[in-house]
């Protein structure tokens, strides 16, 4: 295990603790020196929960290794099932109690509690977060799920199961509510929401459902094999990310559902609910354009986020990466597809590097990229897990669904405009209109803007340059396309498009060579 300051993924039983907080009557009985308490601290002052996780610590110390750590964890067992009375117990051990060898399962299979033990063998000096929450949750699945042999009969309602959801999840509890929405909209009902808000009941009923909806891959995929599997339940493959993702992802479920519907259809629910393509069709909509954008973060939602920001938003991603191995494959795929090298690293530096190498406008990341945005001066709209506080909003905030797409379009175009007024300041600090002595527009009819408009437009109207011995001609046409520019930049426009001019050599000014000069600039 590599040790650095920060970490995108924490140890696998982190995970398990997901899984376990989401639940509502399982518990989560951890091997673990008094220091390996600092978990609790993730989702008390992250997610602001109410209460503690449902999670025991043995919390030996260095004078107990001497001793019989077997039985610290046996007593701290017995006392959880006492005071939690959970339906179903996990055991594992963290990191640290790894080392001394301990066996969590064997120990309390031979307490011989009431209750189904389950035992977690999560590799902490292989494996990370995301895989222990995945592990974790199939466990459950499998243990639970399976009590049902017989296949039950063939569900012909469209009912489906909802898997992924856990605690510490990145707008996990809003992605649910509105994916709820949209398929109860759908005619679609929904029998489970797993693991987040589900009992060991709920899991016990998993098979009753038509097809199971996975929103989380990293999360839910090995279950939902499972289930295939073993009941038949065929599941999504994609997500309801963006307003195209939404599309896909609702033409998707209503085929599982076998709802066949003309007047329901994505285009038309789309319609409804997204707001975002409204800016598309105003006149500042090329102003994203060819935005340099890079993505870092958990496999699925990089993979989604390259898909919004280049066939929604127009930008250009000059770079994509994950930390998630478990989805690198796909992740590299996705990237030569755009002629990229993909960035596969759990290394917070590797990733600043190539942020400072491709030099992006906009960094769609992580709270890791977050930090690295705010050294570099470049805007950063947080998409991935790991995440802060401030990530956990106290307004409906989904990224999923057409509200998600609003949601991101705001999230990440804001950070993009709002720079634009330093943007411009910079830009015209040195015309003469911006100098201290400049007359208010606000005084009299005879302003500094009126002389200016009139100065500007003489130039205008000027046919002909001299610059370094050659004449430049503006032909008609491009003197009335200046014109339409408002007066207080006509004037720099106008330098720049004769400078571009004679920089290129050309001898007559053109429609389209003031265009091209104003691509230039903006470079």
């Amino acid at each position: 295990m590599k040790l650095t300051v920060w970490t995108y993924e924490g140890p696998p039983h982190v995970g398990a603790m997901r899984i376990a907080t989401a639940m509502k009557d399982v518990h989560y009985v951890l091997h673990a020196p008094q220091g390996d308490t600092y978990a609790d601290l993730l989702f008390t002052m992250i997610e602001r929960l109410k209460e503690r996780p449902p999670v025991t610590y043995t919390t030996f110390q260095a004078r107990d290794l001497g001793g019989d750590t077997a039985e610290l964890f046996k007593s701290a067992a017995k006392n959880a099932f006492e005071r939690f009375k959970p339906s179903a117990l996990l055991v594992g051990s963290s990191c640290t109690a790894e080392l001394i060898q301990d066996d969590p399962g064997g120990l309390a299979e031979a307490i011989g509690l009431p209750v189904p033990v389950i035992p977690l063998e999560l590799p902490a000096y292989q494996k990370k977060e995301n895989w222990g929450a995945s592990e974790t949750f199939y466990q459950l699945v499998r243990t639970f799920a399976s009590q049902t042999e017989e296949k039950p009969a063939k569900v012909t309602k469209p009912i489906c199961n909802i898997l992924g959801p856990t605690a510490l999840g990145f707008r996990h509890r809003d992605d649910i509510e509105e994916i709820t929405k949209l398929l109860n909209f759908l005619g679609i009902e929904i029998n489970v929401i797993a693991p987040l808000g589900a009992s060991v009941l709920d899991l016990k009923n998993l098979n009753q459902a038509k097809f199971n909806v996975v929103l989380y891959p990293e999360i839910a995929n090995s279950s939902a094999l499972w289930l295939q599997k073993k009941f038949g339940q065929p599941f999504t493959k994609s997500l309801p990310y963006g307003a195209i993702g939404t599309n896909e992802f609702v033409t998707e479920v209503l085929g599982l559902a076998e709802i066949s519907n003309p007047e329901v259809t994505a285009q038309k629910i789309s319609k409804l609910f997204n707001r975002s393509a409204w800016y598309s069709s105003s006149v500042d909509s090329n102003y994203l354009t060819n935005k340099r954008v890079f993505i870092f973060g958990d496999g699925s939602h990089v993979l989604a986020a390259k898909k919004v920001a280049i066939k929604e938003f127009g930008f250009s991603v000059v770079g994509i990466g994950t930390y998630s191995r478990e989805l690198a494959r796909e992740v590299r795929a996705s990237a030569e597809e755009s002629g990229l090298k993909a960035l596969i690293t759990d290394d917070y530096l590797d990733v600043e590097k190539a942020i400072e190498e491709t030099q992006p406008e906009l960094i769609l990341g992580t709270q890791m990229e977050r930090h690295i945005a705010k050294r570099l001066g470049i805007g950063c709209a947080v998409i991935s897990a790991p995440m802060h506080v401030q990530d956990f909003p106290s307004r409906y905030s989904p990224q999923m669904g057409y509200e998600g797409a609003n949601v991101l379009f705001d999230s990440w175009i804001h950070p993009l405009m709002m720079g634009l007024e330093e943007h411009l300041l910079n830009m015209f600090r040195e015309d003469f209109e911006f100098k201290d002595d400049a007359t208010p527009s606000h005084l009299s009819h005879e302003t500094l803007s009126e002389k200016v408009d009139e100065d500007n437009t003489k130039n205008a109207e000027n046919t002909v340059l001299k610059t370094d011995g050659n004449e430049i001609f503006w032909e008609k046409e491009a003197e009335e396309e200046l014109k339409k520019i408002p007066f207080f930049v006509r004037g720099k426009a106008k330098r720049n498009t004769e400078s571009f001019a004679n920089s290129q050599g050309f001898t007559r000014i053109s429609i389209e060579t003031l265009y091209d000069a104003k691509a230039y600039h903006a470079r």
